[in-house]
């Protein structure tokens, strides 16, 4: 793949995972699964987001999160079920994706969660592509990085659990609020120094 002209997000993302040996979650009761952390390149870069259907039964029912699911015995590696996945919630193929590294796998930390390990993948695409969701999927967005990263966006999201009131760290840009496992993959960006809003 030809790089299109880099901007700074996206130069330190890509040094940052270069060769990087991500750490994995010992959970050997969990099913393994993989996300696409999928970046179109240029001046502003973007991230794309799926908004789940809600389906009753489904813990993430209604959630935003990255593109992904849960391997497939026919899936060569975990990257290959971030490629699946993807093109399956978003019509969007990455075969000529580069692909950058990969992010620490995250797991539910609450009991009333399915025990998953989740192995983040980060690609990059010359330009953003028009999604197309799949039967799964309410909506494909791109979000700017601009505003995943900055702090006006943050907001603090409350959830009721059995016996208990909870506030987790979330995104809000517009309708849309990213918490949970999908806020943690992109907290592991500014922990490696990727996201420096204004630095761009």
């Amino acid at each position: 793949m030809q790089l299109p002209e880099l901007a700074p997000f996206v130069e330190r993302l890509r040094g940052a995972l270069a060769g990087r040996t991500p750490a994995p979650v010992d959970r050997p009761e969990a099913r393994r699964a993989a996300v696409a952390l999928l970046v179109a390149g240029g001046a502003d870069p973007v991230v794309l987001f799926i908004k789940r259907q809600r389906r009753t039964g489904d813990p993430w029912s209604g959630q935003m999160a990255l593109p992904g699911g849960f391997a497939s015995a026919q899936d060569a590696s975990l990257e290959a079920t971030a490629r699946r996945e993807t093109a399956e919630e978003t019509g969007i193929d990455l075969g000529d994706a580069m692909l950058l590294g990969s992010l620490d796998d995250v797991s539910p930390r609450t009991p009333y969660l399915p025990p998953i390990v989740v192995r983040p993948f980060a690609f990059l695409l010359p330009e953003r592509r028009q999604p197309v969701p799949g039967p799964e999927v309410e909506a494909a967005v791109w979000l700017p990085v601009s505003q995943l990263f900055s702090p006006r966006f943050r907001r603090p999201f409350r959830l009721t659990l059995p016996g208990e009131a909870r506030d987790f760290p979330s995104i809000v840009i517009g309708e849309y609020t990213i918490w949970g496992l999908t806020e943690r993959v992109l907290n592991q960006l500014e922990e490696l120094g990727v996201a420096r809003i204004g630095a761009d």
